[in-house]
């Protein structure tokens, strides 16, 4: 049976576009309780992933927060993304082999959803899954830069 992505992702994603501060995409982060947040540009196409993680390593540890663009610490390289159509159990994998926890899903270059490990998880049929991506995703891999 073929499960897309489309009855699993979240539909209502919040996004910054790339010249607003990092202060305000924290902020954004902050209210709303999430951990990443795509970046899209003016066309509204999908330019990137900020994560916290970004957002500690490559500016607060620096103090640079308040006045940094999104675009110098957003992940922008390889964009690892789904499509509403992608079977769950590809995306699962997907996340696994790429060690991360958020898949965006895109749709003629624009976000139109947000898959979880947590959303596999509620899932039962998808419990396996999301427990062998998230055990890939806590082995160690190198910093990015």
């Amino acid at each position: 049976m073929n499960q897309q992505i489309r009855s699993y992702m979240t539909q209502n994603v919040y996004t910054v576009n790339d010249s607003q501060t990092i202060q305000e995409a924290a902020a954004l982060m902050s209210e709303h309780n999430i951990g990443a947040i795509p970046v899209v540009d003016t066309q509204g196409n999908l330019a990137g992933m900020l994560t916290d993680r970004d957002i500690t390593l490559r500016s607060t540890a620096q103090g640079e927060a308040a006045q940094t663009p999104v675009s110098q610490v957003m992940t922008a390289q390889k964009i690892v993304h789904g499509t509403p159509e992608m079977d769950i159990h590809e995306a699962a994998e997907l996340m696994a082999q790429q060690q991360i926890r958020r898949l965006p899903v895109v749709e003629k270059g624009k976000i139109i959803g947000m898959v979880a490990l947590g959303d596999l998880a509620v899932d039962h049929q998808l419990q396996n899954e999301a427990g062998e991506a998230l055990s890939s995703i806590s082995n160690p891999s190198s910093p990015q830069q």
